[in-house]
């Protein structure tokens, strides 16, 4: 075999990651382009890139795996035949630095209307919209929204990073995710140092996650947050924001304390029923009991109830117990819910349900996960404004990747809820051929690839989206 030649490549019209045009596609289609297009800066100058392309490139990029600025770079100069002139590094950072309030106000209205098309096109799928089942319970109509925050580190002295709770050194940004289709709805990027339960950062973040779902689709919503949310200021705040036409609940982790442990000491054995796993059927060795009224803790929102949680502790656990925990022999945890009945949902005022509820949001764990595999486990620049801007990108490509699912992989067996891994491995790093024929371009891949159908058949539907209106 002779010596491998790029330029030979180039001359064979050889592509790699050939799947970049499923995600370019879909933000085309879905009005992400145009609503970019909009808001950011547009120029006619020689060399000139527009701003929401040179965006949305990098989103593509970063789906794809690229980590920082330059990758993104070279991606796009080996996307040329594809998607024409490559944006060079410099121009990208320029451009995410110039992304300041102002502009990223607009651009979050920008996502707005797209994540309303988005939604009235996943109403329209067969199957509807994705609502979530709890314990085997469908909860049509509800919309939930998780919080949580993460820890992304740094090796080197970046703007703003700052020593975190954990004893390492970065950011820790604050974000808010859909539950029902992975979407991130919001996403702070704060110094490392910032609190875990800064009552003024979650209601940032959840009034910049709320003014993301579509007016239709808020009628009922339910806010997950762990511990970090068990905050007099929050909770007040989501039980004023119930009105007589959105119903409004909560579910947030409960820190216990010396009274709680009193309130469970004057529990009854009866008291006390079997948990439920998340199909519905009993978790042997967990139990659940109602702790409202037996607490005596005051000042709380009016009809908040306390749902306790026992099981046997692990050896890893038995070093953290309490006192009490060490003398009942069991390990506790708290959930506080304002949920009294989730109307048209059969026994969701039931102890066990609302405890698996709340169990659910850890799901929240693969969504950080997911993101930091698509670009938020490393910040690239010394710069806060880029990093801020990074961050965006990243946000677009994880719903980029959610979308392309949702809309044109949801009925295909391994694809429908992939991790962003094994889209690449199985469409989005796809090699094909670049051909010319009839005065029009054609994308080749190999017959033979397990999942060449399901490539096609994501460009398909892709292309027969409606357009935006």
């Amino acid at each position: 075999m002779g010596p491998w030649s790029a330029r030979a490549d180039r001359r064979r019209g050889l592509v790699g990651h050939a799947g970049a045009v499923l995600l370019r596609k879909c933000a085309d289609r879905v009005g992400l382009t145009g609503g970019l297009a909009a808001v950011l800066p547009v120029g006619t100058g020689r060399g000139w890139r527009d701003r929401a392309t040179v965006v949305v490139r990098l989103a593509v990029a970063i789906a794809l795996g690229a980590a920082n600025l330059s990758e993104a770079e070279q991606l796009g100069l080996h996307h040329r035949p594809l998607f024409g002139p490559a944006t060079s590094d410099s121009t990208i950072r320029r451009t995410l630095a110039a992304l300041d309030d102002t502009t990223l106000v607009l651009i979050a209205k920008a996502r707005r209307r797209v994540r309303r098309h988005v939604w009235s096109l996943l109403h329209l799928r067969p199957g509807g919209f994705p609502w979530l089942t709890v314990a085997g319970r469908h909860l049509k109509g509800w919309i939930v929204v998780d919080m949580d925050a993460t820890i992304i580190t740094t090796v080197s002295k970046k703007e703003r990073a700052a020593a975190t709770f954990k004893g390492t050194f970065g950011f820790h940004p604050l974000a808010a995710w859909c539950a029902n289709t992975g979407e991130v709805l919001a996403m702070e990027l704060r110094p490392g140092n910032a609190g875990a339960n800064t009552v003024v950062d979650h209601l940032r973040v959840l009034a910049a996650a709320l003014a993301q779902i579509p007016h239709s689709s808020a009628a009922k919503l339910l806010i997950r947050v762990d511990g970090a949310g068990a905050t007099h200021g929050l909770l007040e705040h989501l039980v004023a924001l119930n009105t007589a036409r959105r119903a409004v609940r909560f579910s947030v982790g409960w820190k216990i304390t010396d009274d709680d442990e009193k309130a469970i000491a004057k529990l009854p054995a009866s008291a006390w029923e079997t948990s439920l796993k998340q199909d519905g059927s009993l978790q042997e060795g967990y139990f659940v009991a109602e702790l409202t009224g037996l607490n005596t803790r005051t000042g709380w929102p009016k009809g908040t109830r306390l749902i306790v949680c026992r099981v046997r502790p692990s050896g890893r656990q038995a070093r953290k117990l309490t006192d009490f925990e060490k003398r009942t022999g069991w390990r506790y945890s708290i959930t506080a819910t304002n949920i009294g009945r989730m109307w048209g949902i059969a026994g969701t005022h039931q102890p066990q349900f609302l405890d698996v509820l709340h169990r659910d949001h850890a799901e929240v764990e693969d969504r950080v996960r997911t993101n930091k595999a698509l670009g938020l486990h490393n910040l690239p620049s010394q710069s806060f404004d880029v990093n801020r801007g990074w961050m965006l990108a990243a946000n677009l490509a994880a719903d980029l990747d959610a979308w392309v699912r949702l809309l044109s992989l949801h009925d295909i067996e391994g694809l429908a809820d992939a991790e962003p891994s094994t889209m690449r491995f199985r469409l989005y790093h796809l090699p094909a051929r670049l051909a010319k024929h009839a005065r029009r371009r054609w994308l080749r891949i190999d017959a033979t690839w397990p999942w060449a159908e399901a490539f096609t058949t994501c460009w398909r539907r892709l292309t027969e989206l409606p357009s935006v209106t």
